[in-house]
């Protein structure tokens, strides 16, 4: 008798469509969480690489700060420098993105002065030191 039940339980469910409907459900469920995961893992691995990228190009930057080289070539060689570490490493990034981090690296490091352009220049006597035409041309 439960033998019966259990197998008339079963046909029920194949005969109906509800297993076809379970599944269906299941997958619609399931697939966007997958997804998300996905999603997710992604992003917080291009964060790393992006990390690793602005690591690498502080480091090349600061060896070039006591080159006697013009600035061109030395972001250049910064540039090479950071793309041979990665590609060594197995990884690939857009040389766009190579030259962002280089750039960014560079206004960071000790090759750029810091200057405030919004701050005036005050001379000892606490006046505005006036605009000398020569150097602005």
């Amino acid at each position: 008798m439960m033998m019966k039940t259990a197998n008339d339980i079963v046909n029920w469910i194949i005969q109906s469509g509800l297993l076809v409907w379970l599944f269906y459900f299941g997958f619609a469920v399931g697939k966007p969480f997958i997804d998300s995961k996905i999603k997710h893992a992604k992003t917080a691995q291009e964060k790393e690489l992006w990390t690793l990228v602005q690591q690498a190009s502080m480091t090349e930057v600061n060896a070039l700060v006591g080159k006697n080289m013009p600035g061109q070539e030395k972001f250049e060689r910064a540039v090479a420098g950071v793309y041979s570490y990665l590609e060594a490493k197995g990884l690939h990034i857009d040389g766009k993105q190579i030259q962002s981090a280089v750039q960014s690296a560079y206004e960071l490091s000790a090759l750029t002065p810091t200057v405030d352009p919004n701050e005036e220049e005050q001379v000892e006597d606490g006046t505005v030191k006036a605009i000398d035409p020569k150097e602005v041309a």
